[in-house]
């Protein structure tokens, strides 16, 4: 059930149901983040294993000391420069956070949603929300609370109607380590922004099969239908040529390819609309009986590094 009712969704996480809903970045699967039994439904109704750790959303700053400690002064920094956005921290968790949401480390995600709904959710609430994003493991993310439904319908109580998500891809994801500024996850703040505050940042190339932080998994992001990335599209096309096709585009439409079977990014060379409209087309191409889609690879700077990121995953067999 899709509302836009946040009462009934307070009353739903207050007897440890779990609901979908809206976050600027893409809708999330949320429970009690205190609450074993919600946070056990969200693996459950995901299909998620449990070494995979979650992302506690919080109201505001004022309540990072409610779910972490000894938190660097450079976190901080990037707290009051990036929140309520797309950043998650990784930082020491407080004792008392549940193990299932940490995956056993000694470590917790943590954000603060950029979303009026998600905010105004939270502060009617007594505790943060555990919330990975509101799809199967390793399906495309859901951009809309339509997405959210047909995934789960009534395996869980309702999605929180948010409209869709204005940046469209998962926060990026950064640690602290050896007084460095680590990148777990490409996101959707670009690193310059991010560098801005921190100085240089360290990305992480290590893909564990026990993840240190959520969507480091290889394969991920995938739709059903076999999905593949490339730097040169006609070469595909040609390749391929006996296939149903279709096409997801950075900025401009192949000229001799049958236009409804297209989808373009961005005709203004805008990443950050790019990066909007990515899952939402992924979902329109997987609903169109294709035998293929043909993806994109877009410009290497900016956020244009982190759709690849979601695009690499997706293309993963």
């Amino acid at each position: 059930m899709i509302s836009k009712d946040i009462s009934l969704a307070v009353q739903h996480l207050n007897q440890n149901g779990i609901i979908g809903f809206p976050t600027e970045t893409v809708y999330g699967l949320a429970g009690n983040a205190f609450d074993t039994e919600a946070i056990h439904k969200i693996f459950e109704v995901k299909k998620r294993p449990t070494f995979n750790p979650l992302i506690v959303h919080i109201k505001g700053i004022e309540d990072l000391t409610q779910v972490a400690t000894e938190i660097p002064p450079i976190a901080y920094e990037l707290a009051n420069a990036f929140w309520p956005g797309p950043l998650t921290l990784i930082l020491k968790k407080q004792p008392y956070i549940p193990d299932l949401v940490t995956a056993n480390q000694d470590t917790v995600a943590v954000r603060v949603p950029n979303h009026p709904v998600a905010l105004e959710l939270l502060h009617q609430l007594d505790f943060p929300l555990v919330a990975p994003s509101a799809n199967p493991f390793k399906s495309i993310s859901p951009t809309s609370a339509e997405h959210v439904e047909n995934y789960f319908g009534n395996q869980i109580n309702m999605v929180l109607e948010g409209g869709e998500c204005s940046a469209g891809i998962e926060s990026t994801i950064i640690g602290f380590e050896n007084n460095r500024v680590v990148v777990y996850r490409l996101g959707a703040l670009a690193l310059e922004e991010i560098e801005k505050v921190s100085g240089s940042v360290t990305l992480l190339n290590k893909k564990d099969k026990k993840p240190i932080a959520p969507g480091m998994l290889l394969k991920h992001y995938a739709p059903k239908t076999d999905f593949i990335l490339t730097r040169n599209v006609q070469e595909e096309l040609d390749w391929y040529s006996d296939k149903k096709i279709g096409l997801l585009l950075y900025n401009s439409f192949m000229p001799d390819f049958e236009r409804k079977n297209q989808i373009v990014l961005s005709e203004e060379s805008d990443l950050k609309i790019a990066a909007s409209k990515l899952y939402h087309a992924m979902h329109k191409l997987d609903k169109m009986n294709l035998d293929l889609i043909i993806a994109e690879r877009l410009p290497e700077y900016g956020l244009g590094i982190s759709i690849n990121d979601r695009l690499e995953r997706a293309s993963k067999k």
